[in-house]
């Protein structure tokens, strides 16, 4: 049977990696993987380093986090850290009361063996991570914030333990007026403190960006009700569950797997994958999803993906990734940090022989204290956390939105498209064929039409002979009992009811019967014009009429289009089906420009010549012939509703398959890249207005920077960029 529309189908399968992404996918999850010491940890600010368990990351030092994503918070470090922080500040907090009131009350001084046994528990037990981070920076030669951290407080530390049990190497240049040398047994205890507390508040923000996928794992089913070969049924864990097996869904429960229902008919609640509350009714045949809701119905489903292939464990690694990804804007920061430590150190070294050689007494005790305070305060950790933070909330509130984001990459460019190109059947049609028009020749009514008809394509699996069938059952119209049914190639199908000869197909079928449809010939042309694919039907050697059917436009496709053409985009049309077709679809949604008939190494080649001719193409599609020009574009997205494969291709997917969240991707890109910006600007801030007030440029100004307010200040800095991260949680769209 020869029909004018062609519609996309194929199985579930993997795509070539598409360009611009990662080489390297992490494995698929399963329902409930657990950390454990054989589980591969990466770098999020470095995703090419790699190990066996947790650890630091060789090149900036920050924490590793597991590879997959399971959603189970690994707290060890967190929990580490705030045992550390809470033992530094309760030596640190009389230490620091005690001095602070020498200074500024003129209260008698705590003795400096005192101050020693409160300092050194904090400075050799709280800041061991940190001086085993700065040795690792300096073996990798990669100079990171713990570098400097590592070289502050242990200069400071030692400083004065020196000055406590050997004053006497110390010459006067060292002293004060009274003759004592100053110790900063406070100022190295304190910055410790404070330090840490940076790293617990930055722990928990990390923890916290992970939520959405705890809650996504949160909403699969735990057991599954198996039927067996027998009969019986039996309750299995989720993980044994395998492709094939029949389950049996009680009515309120969730839908364990993916699958097809085999039997039975129930409404099922499908808002966690579509975002619409209304439940979508499902019978024989049906689809169903992992995870969704039953309503009242008893439902028989077979599985049909499992495990790591099921939509919600493939929405969890897709999260995952993107929010270990970086976008390209962090290669400018890793880049700036790069250059920003050694000048630091420089900065540090120039200080301290600034002040040793023209600074007031004691030169030598001045000198170590700003050439300290240079190095805390401009520690790098925020400029580290101002991408990252940002791409990890973003992807989280992009999941709650049904919008998934690959990597940061994504994210970044998507705010950059100028020039949609969208697939037509699946993207901006619902992709499911129906039948809209029944036209009945004289002395035959609709149903006559329908019920012939149906009775012949139920013989059929063609997707219009689907929908045929469909209008049949919806109309409640019964079926005829069909004799040497035969499919004629290329031109439609035939079969004897009720002993005459019944017809459904092309004209040339008809010519070929020498049935003639007089009027109804003019009906058909007007039809098409209409983008129907029109279907004649004839019975006994008379014409019976006519079935007109179409891939009908999705209710939200005009909104979005009007939406993006208000942003400034071009639209433009990208499909395989018929010039005709296309143009009629264009025209009643006021797209910009049409490709028609196209195949799918034409659609990249189209893609191609856009990006020549100087725009940021974004490609949005839904179909395996969709895949190549999905990795081609600059952003490929992907309709939730369509293949694997043009998920696998794309740098977003849409869950719900609505071209309107193509218009919220664009506005939370935005978002997310001025909320990056703007970290970058309080680390830099920070960074740059505290380092010649460290360094003493103002001191005849009567403003000097104490390593302490230095080690406040920078904490300050990373607490402003997680703040201001976690805003985009709760930005309106």
């Amino acid at each position: 049977m020869n029909h004018e529309n062609s519609h996309k189908h194929g199985n579930c399968c993997h795509n070539e990696k598409p360009m611009g992404q990662h080489k390297h996918h992490p494995p698929k999850i399963s329902q409930d993987v657990k950390i454990t010491a054989d589980t591969i940890f990466t770098c999020p600010m470095h995703p090419e380093v790699r190990q066996m368990g947790p650890g630091h990351c060789p090149i900036c030092g920050m924490s590793l986090e597991p590879l997959v994503n399971t959603g189970e918070v690994d707290t060890t470090e967190l929990k580490d850290m705030t045992k550390r922080f809470w033992f530094a500040a309760a030596f640190s907090v009389p230490l620091f009361i005690g001095e602070m009131g020498a200074h500024f009350f003129g209260t008698r001084s705590i003795p400096s063996l005192f101050q020693f046994a409160l300092a050194a528990p904090v400075c050799l037990w709280s800041a061991w991570p940190f001086y085993v981070r700065a040795v690792a920076s300096v073996k990798n030669r990669n100079l990171n914030m713990f570098t400097l951290i590592g070289l502050g407080v242990s200069v400071s530390f030692v400083y004065s333990v020196v000055a406590v049990f050997l004053p006497d190497i110390f010459p006067s240049s060292f002293r004060e007026h009274h003759g004592n040398v100053a110790v900063y047994f406070e100022a190295s205890a304190v910055i410790v403190a404070l330090i840490l507390l940076g790293q617990v508040l930055e722990l928990r923000a990390r923890n916290q960006t992970g939520s959405a996928i705890k809650k996504l794992l949160g909403l699969s089913a735990k057991t599954a009700l198996r039927i067996t070969s027998q009969g019986n049924e039996e309750e299995v864990d989720l993980n044994d569950v395998i492709v094939g097996d029949i389950l049996k869904i009680r009515p309120g429960e969730k839908i364990p797997v993916d699958g097809i229902v085999v039997s039975g008919r129930s409404s099922v609640d499908e808002s966690m994958i579509s975002g619409e509350p209304i439940p979508v009714e499902k019978q024989e045949g049906s689809k169903v999803v992992g995870a969704t809701i039953n309503g009242t119905g008893s439902l028989t489903m077979r599985a049909e993906k499992v495990g790591a292939d099921t939509l919600l464990s493939r929405i969890v690694t897709m999260v995952s990734e993107a929010q270990r990804s970086r976008a390209p804007i962090q290669k400018l920061a890793d880049k700036i940090a790069g250059i920003f430590v050694p000048l630091v150190i420089v900065a540090s070294i120039l200080t301290f022989v600034a002040w040793a050689i023209w600074g007031p007494d004691p030169r030598m005790a001045h000198a170590i204290v700003n050439a300290i305070g240079v190095l805390i305060i401009a520690c790098p950790c925020a400029l580290g956390l101002a991408t990252p933070m940002s791409i990890m909330v973003a992807t989280g509130r992009g999941a709650g939105m049904g919008i998934l984001f690959r990597d940061a990459e994504a994210i970044e460019v998507m705010r950059e498209i100028n020039l949609l190109v969208i697939d037509k059947t699946g993207t901006i049609t619902e992709g499911r064929p129906k039948v809209v028009s029944v036209i009945e020749s004289s002395g035959f009514t609709k149903d006559d039409v329908i019920q012939y008809s149906a009775s012949l394509e139920s013989h059929s699996e063609h997707p219009l002979a689907v929908a045929i069938v469909q209008k049949s059952q919806d109309l409640k119209i019964n079926h005829y009992q069909v004799e040497e049914f035969d499919s004629v190639t290329g031109k439609g199908v035939r079969g004897r009811i009720q002993n005459q000869w019944a017809f459904l197909g092309n004209q040339a079928l008809m010519d070929d019967q020498k049935i003639d449809f007089g009027p109804l010939q003019d009906k058909a042309n007007e039809l098409r014009l209409e983008g129907q694919t029109v279907m004649f039907v004839a019975l006994g050697g008379k014409a019976l009429g006519l079935i007109g059917v179409t891939d009908p436009i999705k209710e939200t496709s005009i909104e979005a289009i009007k939406k993006l053409h208000e942003e400034g985009l071009k639209i433009v049309m990208l499909t395989g089906d018929n010039t005709k077709t296309a143009n009629f679809v264009a025209n009643k949604i006021g797209i910009d420009e049409v490709v028609a008939d196209v195949l799918p190494d034409q659609k990249m080649a189209a893609i191609e010549k856009y990006q020549k001719e100087g725009y940021v193409v974004g490609m949005a599609g839904d179909g395996i012939n969709d895949a190549p020009a999905l990795a081609k574009a600059h952003v490929g997205i992907a309709m939730g509703t369509g293949t694997d494969v043009a998920m696998e291709s794309a740098g977003v997917t849409l869950v719900k398959g609505d071209l309107l969240g193509i218009a919220k991707a664009r506005e939370l890109s935005t978002l997310t890249m001025k909320n990056i910006k703007q970290n970058l600007f309080f680390a830099f801030l920070y960074n740059v207005a505290g380092l010649p007030i460290a360094a003493g440029v103002f001191y005849h100004y009567g403003l000097l920077l104490n390593p302490m307010i230095a080690a406040l200040a920078m904490s300050l800095s990373s607490v402003s960029v997680i703040t201001n991260s976690l805003r985009l949680r709760t930005s309106k769209l």
